[in-house]
C-alpha cells in the first residue's frame, strides 16, 4: 500500500495555511495581528503597483505609456461601431434594397472593460476636483 501522506511537510503546509488565514488560532489578539499584517502586505503590493503605473505613464515610449489610452480608444470605437455605425449601415443598405447583416461585437465584455476604465477615470477626476491628488 502506498502512503500518500506528506508527513512533516504536510504539517508545515497546514501550519503555514493557518498562519496566513488565521484558522486554528484561538487568541483574538493574535488573529488581529495576523489580519493587520495581511492588510499591510496588501497595501504594500498596491503601493508598488501605483509606482509601476507612474513609471509607465512617464515613459516616452508609446508602447509603454500609451496602452491604457489605446484600450480606451478601442473600447470607444467598438461602442461606436456597435451602436451607431453598424445599425446605420444596415438601415442605409435597407433603404437601397440590400438586406445585410454586419458582424457583431460581444458588448457584455466590452461594457465591463469600458465601464471599469470610466470608473477609474471618474475616480481620478473626483480626486482632482477635491484637490486630494497631491495628498497621496
Amino acid at each position: 500500500m502506498i502512503d500518500f501522506s506528506l508527513g512533516d511537510v504536510g504539517d508545515v503546509l497546514v501550519k503555514a495555511r493557518e498562519a496566513i488565514t488565521g484558522e486554528g488560532i484561538d487568541d483574538p489578539v493574535k488573529k488581529a495581528e495576523i489580519s493587520l499584517k495581511l492588510q499591510e502586505l496588501e497595501q504594500a503590493i498596491n503601493l508598488g503597483q501605483i509606482e509601476v503605473n507612474k513609471a509607465e505613464a512617464k515613459n516616452p515610449n508609446v508602447f509603454v505609456a500609451g496602452w491604457r489610452p489605446f484600450i480606451g480608444w478601442i473600447g470607444g470605437a467598438a461602442l461606436a461601431y456597435s451602436f451607431i455605425v453598424a445599425p446605420t449601415a444596415v438601415w442605409i443598405a435597407g433603404l437601397e434594397g440590400i438586406q445585410t447583416t454586419l458582424p457583431t461585437i460581444d458588448t457584455g465584455v466590452l461594457f465591463n472593460l469600458v465601464l471599469a476604465m470610466l470608473g477609474f477615470g471618474g475616480l481620478r477626476t473626483y480626486e482632482k476636483l477635491r484637490g486630494v491628488q497631491e495628498k497621496h
